[in-house]
């Protein structure tokens, strides 16, 4: 089943837990936008203001918060089994 949340995700090209989130998106079909914290300045700040922090993957769903690659709880906030 195809997702209706939105998911975000704030993320650097050589970060692998960022590409282990993307493949985890793309293989169970969940659209998502993500932004280059290296190169956006703005994103940057605004993963800041939401996490509190510099680390990555920073990914929302909904108003939901997720540091990190944390594949039990993505897969529960997204209902996929």
């Amino acid at each position: 089943m195809v997702s209706a949340k939105k998911v975000t995700m704030y993320s650097t090209p050589t970060c692998h837990y960022c590409a282990l989130a993307r493949e985890f998106f793309d293989a169970n079909k969940i659209k998502y936008e993500s932004y280059d914290v290296a190169s956006n300045i703005e994103k940057r700040r605004e993963m800041m203001e939401k996490s509190g922090q510099l680390g990555v993957p920073v990914i929302t769903i909904n108003d939901k918060v997720v540091v990190g690659f944390n594949r039990p709880l993505l897969a529960e906030l997204l209902e996929i089994k």
